[in-house]
């Protein structure tokens, strides 16, 4: 959700989706004065448009769907000599960045989730307001929701359905799935969809009982939580001093991480002349935060693109101190319990 075109940088009658809090991403990473930019989900093309419209930026984005970066349109080859495209996760930004000399790095920018594109198309399995086969795979490639929804057990799909997708009824779901896979398998979205929305009613919402089994389906599926988590390390370790780190988010699990981990970047709840004697000071702060937030769409916004109502914006600016090493409360939010289990 989020991921695309913003309306008045149209150059393309394919690209149909907005830039979800564009403006204010571009004033968060303050282009004005060119610079070295990175894209770091570059779907539709919205943020990079946004950040090409300034004559002296250069941009290296990332997408990991191929469908993407084949899809990208005429527009790109007019910006060859400003905007190089790679296919790849961003996790592996921080590499890919030192491997092809695109420094110093002024700003990263991250619209993370599924994109308007992949959710839209039903081949992709994202969704189930259309049938499609049971996929959700961003690359195309690995395990899908299918091997997951029909191979593995009960415990382990009811912590996927619980801890990334918030969803109370998760044991009931998993339950069930298990028992009427037995039957036949689930292949199709409409399939799944249909099932919880047997068993787990969602009566006191008008969302549909479904969307939060999906959302940490395809998280599963994509790894994304521990994906977002490598990006915003790998950010931080090429973003020169003075550059700017804004990440748009789309519900509760990313936006976690992404405070988080600026909160133990800024330093927040530190306090530096209360310490036992003997008791090393904390390391310096690598980011400083800006500004109120997070940001969200205005109600226009929301009124244009209802896919934008539940997107915040944060964002900060690189010190010069030594990039600090993931903690241990970061990395287990990213996890499943059972994999957790696994490292013991």
């Amino acid at each position: 959700m989020g991921r695309g075109a913003p309306t008045d940088l149209m150059l393309s009658k394919d690209l149909r989706h907005v830039a979800v809090l564009r403006d204010e991403a571009m004033a968060a990473l303050a282009p004005e004065h060119g610079g070295r930019f990175v894209d770091g989900t570059f779907g539709a093309g919205g943020y990079t448009r946004a950040l090409l419209a300034y004559p002296q930026t250069l941009v290296l984005a990332f997408d990991r769907d191929p469908s993407a970066i084949a899809g990208a349109g005429d527009w790109v080859k007019s910006a060859q000599d400003r905007l190089w495209l790679v296919e790849s996760r961003f996790s592996q930004l921080d590499k890919i960045v030192l491997d092809r000399n695109f420094t110093p790095l002024d700003g990263v920018v991250f619209d993370v989730g599924v994109s308007s594109m992949q959710f839209d198309e039903a081949a992709r399995g994202f969704s189930f307001r259309g049938d499609g086969p049971l996929d959700m795979r961003m690359e195309g490639r690995g395990l899908s929701a299918a091997d997951i929804v029909n191979t593995w057990d009960e415990d382990a799909l009811a912590d996927v359905f619980y801890f990334f997708g918030e969803e109370r009824a998760a044991r009931r779901i998993a339950r069930a799935i298990v028992h009427d896979r037995r039957q036949a398998p689930f292949l199709t979205t409409k399939s799944l969809a249909g099932l919880i929305e047997r068993v787990a009613p969602n009566r006191s919402s008008d969302i549909h009982p479904a969307t939060k089994s999906f959302q940490a389906l395809r998280i599963a599926v994509n790894n994304e939580l521990e994906e977002l988590l490598a990006g915003l390390a790998g950010a931080e370790k090429v973003l020169a001093p003075g550059g700017r780190l804004a990440i748009v988010s789309f519900h509760s699990l990313e936006d976690r991480i992404v405070k988080l981990f600026f909160s133990e970047r800024c330093g927040r709840g530190e306090t530096g002349s209360r310490r036992l004697p003997g008791e090393e000071a904390p390391p310096s702060p690598s980011f400083q935060s800006l500004g109120r937030q997070p940001i969200i769409p205005s109600v226009s916004e929301v009124h244009a693109n209802p896919r934008a109502r539940s997107a915040k914006l944060r964002f900060a600016t690189r010190t010069d101190a030594p990039s600090l090493p993931i903690s241990n409360r970061l990395e287990r939010i990213t996890r499943l319990p059972i994999q957790d289990k696994g490292k013991n």
